[in-house]
């Protein structure tokens, strides 16, 4: 049991370490939506069966996705007439 806890220990350790590594050394990128797409996506996944990590990067792709929907239909409102 101590071994198992150990390997848990180990392997959660990793994954931080990696993840800080990513997030230090990645450009800045424009996030409008990515947050909280994030949030609400993370929450959403961990209430869907423990899967905080895989709602979250859903959450944020989606947000990111709505936010240029958005962005652009007020950039030019001549281009897309709402029906």
């Amino acid at each position: 049991m101590k071994k198992v806890l150990s390997q848990i220990a180990t392997a959660s350790a990793l994954v931080s370490a990696i993840s800080l590594t990513i997030v230090a050394t990645a450009a800045p990128a424009d996030a409008k939506g990515c947050i909280k797409g994030a949030v609400v996506g993370g929450v959403a996944g961990h209430v869907a069966g423990h899967h905080g990590v895989l709602g979250a990067a859903a959450g944020c792709a989606i947000g990111h996705h709505e936010a240029s929907k958005h962005a652009k239909a007020n950039q030019d409102p001549q281009a897309n007439p709402q029906q």
